[in-house]
């Protein structure tokens, strides 16, 4: 039998405790330990982003690490960026310009848009498709994903200059 140990985690700004094998992979300590069900299990492999969270400032794909790795680690998953309440502007925006269809590839495409849009608050398209590039869509042919990252930087950048 494989030792368990404790791990403390900030998640979405909550510090939990989870006991775990070290070698448990972080998105399964997510879903199942901590019932935080936006990372999705896709490839395991790395390969396709569903996964994506952020991890002290970084787009981590969670398939590739294990809980051991993240312990005292600032980790965001979609659960953190908005809710139904209060959206993420890029929430809102793959809302408004149907950048999903699935939804499956929607929290770790958001997540890393995310971090994309803070890397380059104002990017191109060329730019926004290889900042993407490590999440897979399999609906989509992508447009509108760029459309809704597009119109999530329009609006973060007139409300950064409003209050101004």
């Amino acid at each position: 039998m494989t030792q368990k140990n404790q791990y403390k985690l900030n998640v979405n700004g909550q510090t939990v405790e989870v006991t775990a094998e070290s070698r448990e992979l972080l998105i399964y300590t997510l879903r199942e330990k901590l019932n935080i069900t936006g990372p999705h299990i896709g490839c395991e492999t790395s390969h396709c982003g569903a996964c994506t969270v952020t991890i002290d400032g970084k787009s981590v794909k969670s398939c590739t690490m294990f809980v051991a790795q993240a312990e005292g680690k600032e980790i965001t998953t979609i659960e953190g960026l908005g809710g139904p309440d209060a959206l993420h502007p890029l929430q809102e925006a793959f809302k408004e310009h149907h950048g999903l269809q699935c939804g499956y590839c929607t929290p770790g495409m958001i997540t890393r848009a995310t971090k994309l849009l803070e890397e380059i608050p104002n990017p191109t398209e060329e730019e926004i498709r290889f900042g993407m590039a490590g999440n897979i869509c399999r609906c989509t042919g992508y447009q509108n994903i760029v459309k809704s990252i597009k119109a999530a930087a329009a609006e973060i950048n007139a409300a950064k200059e409003a209050a101004q």
